[in-house]
């Protein structure tokens, strides 16, 4: 198998939607739900044209051909006193997690984040149990700033434990 990675383009609107949907029905660690997919393919592309053309925000993708196995992102605000600031994100199909998919895109955003010349702290947040991707952070230098009690539910409404971590980039 091999994986191909790259910043996502307006052209990649609908497979990530359909990519980002069956994530989202495979994953309990994750905050998307239902109200996802009711993102049109229209407003994707344009949001991913946007995406494309910031100089503090990024989404790569996992290929396996042309089929989206993953992503990752950055996302940054735009106002100048947080723009620094990249809040991480990443996704993988089931099918394609344990094979280091995951190491790989991870690193692709910190290398990112270092060659932007605008972010200068990376944060996430995560679900205390899911340790694996706990694990993933913290091999990549990241450290756990706070535990957050109730930070986010599950599917059956009860309340998660989640660490916010971050790393910060010279």
């Amino acid at each position: 198998m091999e994986i191909d990675i790259r910043e996502a383009v307006p052209e990649d609107a609908a497979n990530l939607l359909e990519a980002l949907d069956i994530i989202r029905k495979e994953s309990d660690f994750l905050t998307m739900d239902e109200t996802d997919t009711e993102i049109s393919e229209q407003w994707q592309a344009a949001h991913l044209a946007n995406l494309y053309e910031s100089s503090n925000n990024v989404l790569l993708l996992a290929l396996d051909g042309e089929k989206i196995v993953g992503t990752a992102s950055i996302h940054a605000d735009q106002h100048r006193r947080i723009s620094h600031i990249g809040d991480i994100g990443i996704s993988i199909l089931k099918a394609y997690q344990g094979v280091g998919i995951g190491r790989v895109l991870f690193s692709e955003l910190v290398q990112w984040a270092k060659e932007s010349g605008r972010i200068f702290r990376l944060q996430l947040t995560v679900q205390k149990r899911n340790t694996k991707a706990i694990q993933l952070y913290k091999q990549n230098g990241f450290t756990v700033e706070a535990e957050m009690e109730r930070g986010a539910i599950d599917a059956d409404g009860n309340f998660l434990t989640v660490y916010m971590m971050s790393k910060m980039i010279d």
